[in-house]
């Protein structure tokens, strides 16, 4: 988990950001991506509340989202949802899913399979911003599929029914926490997907945490900013990174 100073920068640059843009046009839509809560805001479940789970959850409540964090040990999080007031609960990862109308999915990329095993009807319909890293110490043989493959496909493979968007991927929760609002140029944070309308609410949720969105390509697109690859790591403002990876101004 992020120190508390940091956390506290972070705090006092949101607040006197005097809110975030939202994406009051893209929900109007019905459907899953289109309900919010009563004051205007988007539920969010946090699958994972490690480093980055309890980092860009901890961003949005201060943005006044109402987010559910979720681990295989729930207790351990009362410290968490506690200082952040009640727009924080935290529970099961079937209760935070049921709670949320997007999902933020933050844990070991070798523990994927099994989510997708477990809640993968649940997660039918939800978007789904898919922050995890394969790690081939850490993760096993489904690196070598991310490889292969590209991490983006092989997230959608095992999460077959969900609205798969890669983002919050390329930098350490301690530059998160430090650099969330900052005065423009903002902090850059890429995210790919195959759905528009879920790119477009991934793409406002990066924005209601303190960043500026780059939208790579598709789902396979999202290979280019996967761990090791150059688009990886890079703190960046936005035109820059898409002038480091070609893309489109």
């Amino acid at each position: 988990m992020a120190n508390k100073t940091g956390f506290h920068h972070t705090r006092r640059a949101l607040l006197g950001a005097g809110g975030a843009l939202f994406l009051s046009a893209v929900l109007r839509p019905a459907g899953a991506a289109g309900r919010t809560s009563g004051n205007g805001k988007m539920k969010i479940g946090v699958i994972g509340s490690g480093h980055i789970g309890s980092t860009v959850g901890r961003l949005w409540v201060m943005n006044g989202h109402p987010v559910f964090f979720s681990s295989r040990h729930p207790e351990t999080l009362k410290e968490l949802v506690e200082g952040l007031g009640p727009l924080a609960q935290a529970g099961t990862v079937e209760q935070a899913i049921a709670f949320g109308d997007a999902i933020l999915e933050a844990v070991p990329y070798g523990a994927l399979p099994q989510i997708g095993k477990d809640f993968g009807k649940a997660l039918t319909g939800k978007v789904v911003l898919d922050a995890a890293n394969a790690v081939p110490a850490r993760d096993g043989a489904i690196a070598d599929e991310v490889e292969r493959d590209g991490i983006g496909i092989t997230s959608q493979k095992y999460l077959p029914g969900a609205r798969v968007v890669r983002a919050f991927n390329t930098l350490s929760y301690t530059i998160l926490a430090a650099e969330a609002n900052r005065p423009p140029p903002r902090l850059a944070v890429p995210i790919a997907g195959d759905d528009p309308e879920a790119v477009q609410v991934a793409a406002g949720l990066v924005r209601d945490a303190g960043f500026d969105p780059v939208v790579v390509g598709k789902l396979a697109d999202a290979r280019r900013f996967q761990r090791g690859q150059p688009g990886y790591g890079l703190r960046l403002s936005a035109a820059e990174f898409k002038q480091k990876l070609s893309l489109t101004p």
